[in-house]
């Protein structure tokens, strides 16, 4: 059993010594820690981890939210004047009104989110869809672009931003490259097979490359059998419909995917939210719909499928698995898997956030990845047992309705996931799995010792820094990518509208030396936008609950 303190009590170390917690984002109960003992395991909830989880979710800053929110109404009043203006032809850029053969048509900029895009979007659209003309990779090239109509159009000047520095690709074991042995493999299968297939698989476009592949997955994931699909997005939205449907309950966490939530909803079954990695909602979510069962008829629910992410791409945060595995047995439940950003990128040999627990694949009944982050290529997969494939190369649209794999497309997977399997004969991508957990812990060490506020796990090479005011979205992006450092800034609605962010990715293609130059730059932009809002730093815990994480507060 966890020793919880009572509320409103000063917790204390092993030692004696004062332990005084920081904001956390959930609230509740924190457990007494040893600040200095950095190798422990931790063992709670009937010994479920048996490595350490640590995640740090601070709380912004009262300051910094006041003022955030300021920013967005200054905005907002600014918003409503310039449509005045443009509604009396006042205002000298006219690309925001509606042309005059339209102005019988109900209005297309109705809404918020439609005010919110054509009047604060619109000022710092030039931070996103930058073209690049080179290899995603380590580095990259980047098409020089300028407005002249305040970011409603691009155009460009000719020349090319050479050996900018990639944090904002999804490289994580560094297999986007146009060199090497899988490069290699795919230009001959490109020549023998070709581009593309013109078929779906249950008629003309099962190739040979194709079943390998799908052997393959099912060997990397310890399954009895696996399906692959050309879409990574579809492997969600057209299977998730073909699991449930009406009469059938989905609980989805409410940072999950937007692929899973259009899957959800097009099945037609009850979506039901829990809280993010909070397994005390999802447990009471689980009691309710056993006891109650369906609305107004109190039948019990056909299925109950949980919906959770192995790494969440806007947090950085690693599912609490091994207790959503305890919930699942508990109550009797289907539980669905999308690894699409932790396949390869977690785990001793790159297998996942199942490996990354030690837990069995077999407890998991639907394990669902993509193609397009770890092996540096398209596509997605499922995974589970014999029975499930069966069925879903019969009654998922991906499968009956969708164009095959390319071919070059499926021979890179095979390439890359034989290497960090060992079966290449080399020790390369075991290399890059252990390259990548090293930069990851590095990068975000060091963030955090520089005092920005930082989400997610120690071990997630998805590493969220906090921005907050709409006005440092666009400035930190165009400041890093005039240091030469591109990077990938995220706002409302991607987040919610007070928790805008730069999001980096980490790479096995980071040398050291890169990642130090990028943590400078960053350090540098950090000082000149004044981003460093941190006031705790993280600390360890020996036994504490999940829910939750604890902070230290540093002295000034």
């Amino acid at each position: 059993m966890e020793t919880q303190s009572e509320p409103g009590k000063q917790q204390t170390t092993q030692n004696g010594g004062p332990l005084r917690n920081g904001y956390v984002r959930n609230g509740g109960c924190c457990c007494p820690a040893v600040a200095g003992d950095k190798n422990h395991h931790v063992m709670q909830n009937g010994g479920l981890y048996k490595r350490p989880f640590n995640e740090a979710f601070e709380e912004t800053p009262m300051l910094v939210a006041v003022l955030t929110y300021m920013g967005y109404g200054i905005l907002t009043l600014f918003g409503y004047l310039r449509d005045f203006l443009r509604a009396w032809k006042i205002e000298k850029c006219h690309n925001a009104t509606e042309r005059e053969e339209q102005k019988d048509f109900v209005s297309l900029y109705q809404d918020f989110e439609n005010f919110y895009t054509r009047n604060l979007y619109m000022r710092i659209r030039d931070s996103w869809n930058r073209p690049i003309c080179s290899v995603p990779g380590a580095k990259m090239d980047v098409m020089e672009r300028f407005t002249d109509d305040y970011n409603w159009t691009f155009k460009y000047t000719g020349k090319v931003i050479h050996g900018v520095m990639n944090m904002g690709s999804y490289n994580y074991l560094g297999f986007a490259q146009n060199t090497g042995v899988c490069e290699e493999a795919a230009s001959k299968v490109l020549k023998q097979y070709g581009a593309g297939v013109c078929s779906t698989r249950q008629e003309m476009g099962n190739l040979d490359k194709h079943v390998d592949l799908e052997k393959l997955v099912a060997r990397f994931l310890g399954v009895e059998a696996a399906i692959t699909y050309g879409m990574g997005f579809a492997t969600n939205s057209m299977n998730i419909p073909a699991l449930v449907s009406k009469g059938c309950l989905i609980l989805s966490d409410e940072l999950n995917h937007a692929s899973l939530v259009l899957g959800a909803r097009l099945s037609g079954a009850t979506i039901r939210i829990f809280k993010h990695n909070n397994m005390t909602s999802l447990e009471k979510l689980l009691r309710d719909a056993i006891v109650n069962g369906q609305p107004r008829t109190h039948r019990p629910w056909r299925k109950i499928l949980i919906i959770v992410e192995g790494i969440y791409s806007m947090e950085g945060s690693i599912v609490r698995l091994p207790e959503v595995i305890a919930l699942k047995k508990k109550y009797r439940v289907y539980l669905y898997l999308d690894e699409a950003h932790s396949i390869g990128a977690l785990g001793p040999t790159g297998r996942g956030v199942v490996e990354y627990f030690g837990l069995d694949p077999r407890d998991v009944d639907i394990m669902m990845g993509t193609f397009t982050k770890s092996f540096g290529a398209a596509g997605g997969y499922i995974g589970g047992s014999k029975e499930l494939i069966d069925y879903l190369r019969v009654h998922s649209h991906s499968t009956v309705y969708a164009t095959s794999m390319s071919p070059p497309v499926a021979q890179q997977i095979i390439c890359s996931m034989k290497s960090i399997m060992g079966e290449d004969g080399t020790s390369y991508g075991q290399n890059c799995v252990q390259q990548l957990a090293e930069n990851t812990r590095y990068f975000r060490r060091r963030l955090m010792e520089m005092g920005f506020i930082i989400y997610g796990n120690s071990d997630s090479p998805i590493v969220p820094l906090m921005l907050y005011m709409p006005s440092k979205i666009g400035a930190f992006g165009r400041e890093m990518l005039k240091r030469s450092i591109g990077v990938v800034v995220v706002g409302f609605p991607a987040t919610p509208i007070i928790e805008s962010r730069a999001r980096f990715c980490v790479s096995a293609a980071h040398t050291r030396e890169m990642l130090d130059i990028a943590l400078k730059v960053i350090d540098e932009v950090g000082d000149l936008l004044q981003l460093k809002y941190s006031r705790h730093r993280s600390i360890p815990l020996l036994d504490r609950p999940f829910d939750e994480t604890t902070y230290e507060e540093t002295e000034d």
